[in-house]
């Protein structure tokens, strides 16, 4: 039993991740060796759950259950059914985290802080200008991430610049300068790119190329589709490209982080051993 600052006692031992689909899904290994690491027995599934079946599928949670990790597509129902909710989910709209307590459900945005802790983990300090490639959920979080890391100028490239207009607004809630590009035409060089779009996304080589030219390292937050076409591109110009897994190990931390003490902020009980065990884990899924 453990108590969150300000969110009660927290006593419930189940959690799973939701989204659809949700078979690729890491999370139960990832979890699942962090709590034996730290010695709960904890159980930690998967289920195929819908937008349109969300809010049912939650309201029958009882006191068995301690939380929630959402995927795609319900980081924005999840947003809607938080009560409280972060600083990261607030400003992007988008909660990947439940934490089902007394007075919650309490939401929280950890890829924002998965995609720090991992660039700062490859030696990315202080970068001055970044570019985002895409427009959806995830590009907001890598926008709100990069201003995390002191970034004050990103260009984000979107095969329609229009959809993106809803990142210059929040970068002027934030402060930081956000300029749009067509895909195909990017303006100028960067300190590092962080690219958005899925896997399987179709971009001319030319235009890959481009990217790549001018990108600086690259944070493709693809994981299992490897390598990406844009991927593929950064290795053909010589520079560091690096797949989503890392930043799916940090966010996965920090909801540990979450679901054992309340805060993705508290350091958890001998966390290095921790985080060991959560790579492992990780790296084992990849090659099975």
């Amino acid at each position: 039993m453990s108590r969150a600052p300000g969110l009660g006692v927290l006593t419930g031992r189940r959690l799973a991740v939701w989204g659809d689909p949700i078979a690729h899904s890491r999370s139960p290994q990832l979890h699942g060796a962090a709590y034996r690491a730290l010695g709960l027995d904890w159980e930690y599934g998967r289920e195929r759950v819908d937008e349109e079946s969300f809010a049912s599928r939650l309201a029958t949670l009882g006191e068995p259950w301690r939380g929630l990790s959402l995927t795609m597509p319900l980081k924005g129902v999840a947003f809607g059914a938080a009560e409280t909710r972060d600083r990261a989910a607030e400003l992007t709209g988008a909660v990947n985290t439940l934490l089902l307590s007394e007075g919650g459900p309490h939401g929280f945005n950890t890829d924002v802080g998965g995609i720090v802790r991992f660039l700062t983990e490859q030696g990315i300090a202080d970068p001055a200008r970044a570019r985002i490639i895409g427009a959806g959920a995830t590009a907001t979080s890598a926008l709100l991430a990069l201003e995390t890391m002191g970034v004050r100028e990103i260009e984000v490239a979107a095969r329609r610049p229009e959809a993106a207009e809803h990142l210059v607004a929040l970068g002027e809630r934030i402060g930081v300068r956000v300029t749009l590009a067509r895909i195909e035409a990017p303006s100028g060089a960067v300190d590092l790119t962080v690219a958005t779009l899925p896997g399987g996304a179709d971009i001319p080589d030319a235009t890959a190329d481009r990217l790549a030219a001018s990108g600086g390292p690259l944070l493709d937050v693809v994981y299992g589709h490897w390598p990406t076409v844009l991927a593929s591109a950064w290795e053909r110009a010589g520079a560091r490209a690096w797949d989503g897994s890392g930043m799916l190990l940090h966010q996965a931390v920090l909801q540990v982080r979450v679901f054992v003490q309340g805060d993705p902020h508290a350091v958890l009980p001998h966390e290095d051993d921790v985080v060991a065990a959560m790579r492992a884990a990780l790296e084992a899924s990849a090659t099975a």
